[in-house]
């Protein structure tokens, strides 16, 4: 579980919010011309991944008292991990990219299978079966590979990534709430001091530039939905206000 949540974090932090390369629903015509449901998108895929997580750290807490476990849990732990981070990415490629067709891996290219099929087997296949042949190897007690709580802090930290707002100077992008007129988003920008860059026709997704050391926490009690840290199109969730 802690292995398939890594894999959804890894994904959306480096392909959604670092490189930019594609949405949840970027190969979906009608929904990637409206930039407001592939950043919800994008924030609920998150959420699902905190879930994931949040069940394998329990799991793993569970497992705590299981002798057996923490005798050979180095080696079982990194299987775990390699077959879960692995799998992730071969799910992800078989029914996201080639079945339902809602993404791939890069879409601002003129062949998107080559690198649907180079991620495919460098994050997929290879992590995979090399958890499987370490799965079926015969365990080594004493050997600690992985430790239980490097593996959680790792997951962790890597959610907090996805999640943690802005804080630092440069380019975000606000959705602000159905009902959030102009001229209110435009006093939400003001309590920050942001510079507009840009707006969609709705004037309800908006990207801004913060002053030095400026925090973002402020535009959600002006009617923000959603604050990214990254340019448009718009990187997945920060932080959600349900």
């Amino acid at each position: 579980m802690l292995g398939f949540a890594f894999g959804g974090f890894f994904d959306g932090i480096l392909l959604h919010q670092i490189l930019q390369w594609h949405h949840l629903l970027s190969g979906l015509e009608q929904v990637g011309q409206d930039i407001r449901a592939l950043i919800l998108t994008d924030g609920l895929f998150h959420l699902l991944m905190y879930v994931v997580a949040i069940v394998g750290l329990w799991l793993l807490w569970r497992s705590r008292s299981n002798s057996h476990a923490t005798t050979v849990g180095g080696g079982a732990l990194l299987s775990s991990v390699l077959i879960g981070f692995g799998g992730w990415h071969v799910v992800d490629a078989v029914l996201s990219h080639w079945i339902l067709g809602i993404h791939r891996i890069r879409m601002d290219t003129e062949n998107p299978l080559l690198w649907d099929l180079l991620w495919f087997a460098i994050f997929g296949v290879v992590p995979l079966v090399a958890g499987l042949a370490r799965r079926a190897s015969k365990p080594t007690p004493g050997r600690l590979l992985v430790s239980p709580t490097a593996l959680a802090f790792s997951v962790v930290i890597a959610g907090l990534i996805s999640a943690f707002p802005p804080q630092q100077e440069g380019p975000v992008t606000v959705l602000f709430a159905p009902g959030v007129s102009p001229v209110r988003a435009m006093t939400a920008i003001g309590s920050v001091n942001g510079q507009v860059i840009w707006t969609d026709t709705s004037s309800q997704v908006w990207t801004i530039v913060l002053p030095e050391g400026q925090s973002s926490k402020a535009l959600y009690r002006h009617g923000a939905l959603l604050v990214s840290g990254s340019l448009l199109p718009a990187g997945c969730l920060d932080w959600v206000r349900l």
